[in-house]
C-alpha cells in the first residue's frame, strides 16, 4: 500500500488516541452506514452488515480498475470499521458500553468512513458492482451520509471486547474530573472504532477506540 493515503495516519487525533483519555471535537465525516439489531457475536444480520460495508468500500476503492474511477479519486487505505451501540426505546437505560446487558437487545449502526470524492452516484455505482458479485446481500440496507459527532472524550482500549468496562470506567472518571458530563442518549451514542482484525489478532492485543459524547457542565 506504499503511497496510499491512510486516514489513520493523517488524522491521528481521530484514530490514534493514547491509553490516557482525551477530549476531541470530531468534525463532519462521510460514512457508509448499515443499521440493525441483535447480538454481534451470533447475529447473521450483523455479519451481513459487515459484509455489505466492506464490499461497498472495496468496490469504491477498486473503481480505478473497472473504468468507473470517480472524479477526484486518489489511492487510499480503506478506513477501519466503526460502530455506534444503543438499546431500544423501551429499555430503561442507555447503553454505555460497561453495563452488562442481554446482547440480543443491542441496536447498532455499523459504518466505514469514505473519501470526500464519494458522491451518491459513486455509491450507487458501487452497489451495482457489488450486487453482481454478491446478489444475496440486501444492499438497500446501506446508505451514504455525513455525520457530525461533535464534542467527545475518547481512549484507546487494548484487550478483549469483554474487558472494555474497566477502560470505560477510566474514561467516565476523566469526563467528570475534566468538568464535562456524559451525553449518551438516543441521539448521541456509545462509539467504538475497531483498529484490529479479531480474526488475525490475539484478544489481549486488540486495539479499540472508545468514544463517548460529552458536553461542558
Amino acid at each position: 500500500m506504499a503511497g496510499a493515503f491512510d486516514f489513520k495516519k493523517a488524522y491521528k487525533d481521530l484514530y490514534a488516541p493514547k491509553s490516557k483519555p482525551s477530549v476531541i471535537d470530531v468534525p463532519e465525516i462521510l460514512f457508509i452506514h448499515v443499521h440493525g439489531e441483535g447480538n454481534p457475536n451470533t447475529s447473521q444480520e450483523y455479519k451481513n452488515a459487515i459484509e455489505i460495508l466492506y464490499g461497498l468500500s472495496y468496490a469504491i476503492k477498486m473503481s480505478k480498475m473497472n473504468g468507473t474511477q470517480p472524479q477526484g479519486y486518489y489511492n487510499y487505505v480503506v478506513p477501519p470499521l466503526e460502530g455506534l451501540w444503543w438499546l431500544g426505546l423501551g429499555d430503561d437505560q442507555y447503553f454505555d458500553g460497561k453495563t452488562v446487558i442481554d446482547k440480543d437487545k443491542l441496536r447498532w449502526n455499523s459504518m466505514i468512513r469514505q473519501p470526500e470524492f464519494v458522491t451518491q452516484e459513486v455509491f450507487e455505482d458501487a452497489k451495482l458492482i457489488l450486487s453482481k458479485k454478491k446478489p444475496m446481500l440486501d444492499l438497500s440496507l446501506a446508505n451514504l451520509a455525513t455525520w457530525n459527532e461533535g464534542l467527545c472524550a475518547q481512549i484507546m482500549h487494548i484487550g478483549s471486547y469483554d474487558d472494555e468496562p474497566a477502560t470505560i470506567e477510566i474514561l467516565e472518571n476523566f469526563i467528570i474530573e475534566s468538568g464535562y458530563k456524559n451525553d449518551i442518549s438516543q441521539a448521541r451514542k456509545h462509539h467504538e472504532i475497531y483498529l484490529s482484525d479479531p480474526r488475525k489478532t490475539a484478544p489481549e492485543k486488540l486495539k479499540t477506540i472508545i468514544r463517548h459524547p460529552i458536553f461542558k457542565s
